[in-house]
């Protein structure tokens, strides 16, 4: 079950399943013939980026056309099924809009390996932490780069941030899956205490526990916050809760100021990922891994606080309930 959370939660513009085998059939698709055809070479997108990528397999999935990409220059690992809303023709005028969509994000073409190239995101533990670098860390964090199929994981072991989740949250984390994906339930927003109420309790706690308050906390809280605040809603809902965070967080919302403890748990099973492409030094790292697994305690010692015990009923699933009792 631990696996599926993982599996299940994602962006909308990010892996939209795995790359597994097995066609639909079915009733015909709303579109009768396939817009790409296997072998053809397209433009695809993967979270903010356009990339150049070959159709493998078109298939028939749920009733729509489904194309099974390899993206181009990449390792195989990143090959998945996408609907026909993440592809372009390869044209020039849709190579143009690649190249225009590149430069907003700041990556330049390697003339020598044709490759592209980014700058180091900044560390969590950077108070001026631009958001452009951040959502760059959480791109990386979903798809990453193979220098021809070479590089499987250059990161040494010893250098992935190692995060132990207590088990009583390990639990929590389980229930919260089950909720959203099982029983079609919701948590209810905005949460109270929301992830900043949380944060601010937590520097309160470590205040009153150290006699002072020290940078080093006040840092990595704002760092998270940032990471949590960008990381929302491209990785870390279920596809089922992603009608409510477009209805909830509008305008220059921040989602720290509408979730709780039940997301910003979710983000604590992401984060050795996205920092493990992090320019860290291994002294802070050691540091840093402490402080979260402090965080972590503080959690689960006010987990009856911090959490529901209940999720309310999805709007899709109350209209479900309300066509059976209709037709009883």
């Amino acid at each position: 079950m631990g696996s599926s959370s993982k599996d299940e939660s994602g962006s909308d513009g990010g892996n939209s399943g795995g790359g597994g085998g097995g066609g639909g059939g079915g009733d015909p698709p709303k579109s009768t013939s396939a817009v790409f055809s296997e072998g053809e070479k397209v433009l695809a997108f993967h979270g903010p980026r356009i990339y150049e990528a070959k159709v493998q397999k078109a298939e028939v999935r749920k009733n729509e056309w489904k194309y099974f990409v390899h993206y181009l220059g990449w390792n195989k690992n990143w090959d998945e099924w996408v609907g026909p809303e993440r592809l372009m023709k390869y044209t020039e005028e849709n190579i143009m809009k690649q190249q225009v969509l590149d430069k907003k994000q700041g990556v330049d073409k390697n003339p020598k390996s044709g490759r592209m190239t980014q700058n180091k995101p900044k560390s969590i533990t950077d108070v001026k932490v631009d958001k452009e670098d951040l959502k760059s860390t959480v791109t990386k964090g979903k798809k990453r780069k193979s220098e021809a199929g070479a590089e499987k994981d250059n990161e040494p072991a010893e250098k992935l941030v190692k995060i132990q989740i207590p088990a009583a949250l390990r639990k929590q984390l389980v229930d919260d899956w089950e909720f959203v994906t099982q029983r079609d339930k919701l948590v209810k927003l905005p949460r109270s205490p929301s992830v900043d109420e949380i944060f601010t309790n937590y520097l309160e706690y470590r205040t009153k526990k150290d006699g002072m308050m020290t940078d080093i906390i006040g840092e990595i809280l704002k760092g998270l916050r940032c990471y949590f605040d960008i990381a929302l809603p491209v990785m870390l809902l279920y596809k089922k809760e992603r009608q409510q965070y477009r209805e909830a967080v509008v305008g220059d919302t921040s989602p720290s100021t509408i979730y709780g403890a039940e997301h910003l748990l979710r983000l604590f099973v992401k984060l050795p990922e996205l920092l493990a492409h992090v320019n860290i030094e291994e002294d802070t790292l050691t540091r840093l891994q402490q402080k979260l697994l402090d965080f972590l305690k503080f959690l689960q010692k006010n987990q009856s606080t911090f959490f529901l015990s209940a999720y309310e009923a999805s709007k899709a699933s109350e209209g479900k309930g309300k066509r059976k009792d209709e037709g009883a």
